[in-house]
């Protein structure tokens, strides 16, 4: 099927004299302002380079951006709703966690906590909602993924919206800036971490960022921890690794975590810690020792649970919004938004996704349980890993999704030590809108929508992520269709 295209928000191809100039501008002013990143081939604390970007703001139809903005605090409060369903999880998750280590290690420390007893009630939840626009379907937003953990670029992705005027403004057409909709996603997500901290009402207790060994995406992290030292200088902010939280970090007799003297109001996980991340059991003990703890987490052990890939599976399913969303135009807001997703469980029905994507694989995306980007697979490799694992438990830490086409935009990737002048390039793009939610199992005290991001990648790269170098960051140009 061939893909259809959205206009650029000025004629393109540039002229290359005035194409240089302006990507000059550009990346300056990227690194003036903090739309970074370290260099992964030659790391250093003391240098950063411009995090990839798109030179010009890409189209999106006004009328999805704001859907996908209305329906965030529903969505919010959905995936809530779902992290404290402990039946609805346990039957989900229940064949995943037999091939999945790395989720049955964060369940079985979510069971340890239960059984236990919650020592902190409330959860704090950035979360983050990513869609593409499927043109088949009249160019109307179909969700890819709900992160719960590590929902990241909500920080430099609020300063694009000022760089793009300024590129504008610089190419004479200063006249479209009225199309681009303001990003207050990193005041937004600071608010909430604000909020839960007061909420903990301990005045010398501290905000834990619980980071990497080696922040690659340091200037998204800093930004948050300025953001909320500029508003509430009363806060200190510590960053440790797993294995510092380990070595440095204990409970008191009031449960509370201790690190440098100081209680943990709030503990921030700044990295989504894939397997690799969790290298030892002093990782793992860590995270239990955390979750044990009266902090606020963000996430909490259920939210994360919430966030895997078998349960945005299992809320597709016939029947399963019914449980948690109200009947009535609500519940089909949220189901619009869902595409083809299908189990691969031992079942009549996982074994009809099977045959169905063996068949079809371009059609599908296999999706693991894993965060982030680089774990997907497509086309021939879908076909050749459901071959290999059709008769292994294994495909049962898997999910398949009906592949969505958005439409083609044309422009510029403008990425560090790259020839200049760019070439124009077909990309298409991906929306992420940012919320806030803070509760417990009785009670919400606060849900909104907080912000936007939007990367871009090359057409035919299936990846999308910016800090695996896949993707591009960008700023949604709306457009009226």
């Amino acid at each position: 099927m061939s893909q259809s295209r959205l206009a650029s928000c000025i004629p393109l191809p540039l002229d290359n004299k005035v194409l240089s100039s302006v990507v000059e501008k550009a990346k300056d002013w990227a690194l003036m302002h903090g739309v970074g990143m370290r260099d992964k081939a030659h790391f250093s604390k003391d240098t950063i380079q411009i995090a990839p970007f798109v030179l010009l703001p890409s189209p999106f139809p006004r009328t999805e951006f704001t859907k996908a903005v209305d329906l965030q605090p529903v969505l919010n409060e959905l995936m809530h709703k779902v992290s404290h369903d402990d039946e609805f999880l346990e039957k989900t998750l229940q064949n995943a966690l037999e091939v999945d280590d790395f989720t049955a290690k964060l369940y079985n420390i979510w069971i340890k906590v239960r059984e236990e007893g919650i020592t902190q009630s409330l959860s704090l939840g950035l979360f983050r909602s990513d869609y593409l626009m499927q043109q088949p379907d009249s160019n109307r937003i179909k969700q890819v993924e709900f992160n719960t953990v590590a929902a990241s670029f909500g920080a430099i992705t609020s300063y694009l919206p000022t760089m793009f005027r300024y590129i504008l403004r610089q190419l004479g057409h200063g006249e479209l800036i009225k199309n681009m909709p303001e990003n207050r996603a990193l005041s937004g997500l600071c608010s909430g971490i604000i909020e839960a901290y007061d909420m903990f009402g301990v005045p010398s207790a501290v905000v834990l960022f619980v980071v990497e060994e080696v922040s690659y995406n340091i200037c998204d992290q800093r930004f948050h921890e300025f953001e909320i030292s500029e508003k509430r200088p009363d806060i200190m902010i510590y960053r440790k690794t797993l294995k510092e939280i380990y070595e440095e970090a204990e409970l008191n007799d009031k449960k509370q975590l201790i690190i440098e003297g100081r209680p943990a109001a709030v503990v921030y996980y700044r990295s989504g810690y894939e397997p690799a991340q969790y290298p030892s059991q002093k990782e793992w003990d860590a995270r239990l020792r955390v979750e044990r703890s009266s902090a606020i987490k963000c996430p909490s052990i259920h939210y994360q649970l919430a966030g895997t890939k078998k349960v945005q599976q299992a809320l597709a399913a016939p029947g399963a919004l019914e449980r948690f969303v109200a009947e009535g135009e609500l519940r089909s807001r949220v189901r619009d938004i869902f595409t083809g997703l299908y189990s691969l469980d031992f079942d009549d029905s996982g074994e009809r996704a099977v045959e169905m994507a063996i068949a079809d694989a371009e059609r599908f995306v296999l999706k693991p349980q894993r965060e982030g980007g680089g774990n997907n697979l497509y086309g021939a490799d879908v076909k050749e890993a459901l071959l290999r694992m059709r008769h292994s438990r294994e495909r049962a830490a898997y999910i398949l999704m009906e592949r969505i086409l958005p439409p083609l935009i044309s422009g510029y990737v403008v990425r560090p030590n790259a020839a200049v002048p760019p070439s124009l390039c077909d990309l298409v793009s991906e929306l992420g809108i940012f919320g806030v939610i803070i509760g417990s199992k009785e009670k919400i005290y606060s849900n909104r929508q907080v912000g936007h991001m939007l990367r871009t990648k090359l057409a035919d790269a299936n990846e999308g992520g910016v800090a695996a170098g896949l993707g591009a960051l960008d700023s949604p140009y709306l457009l009226d269709l």
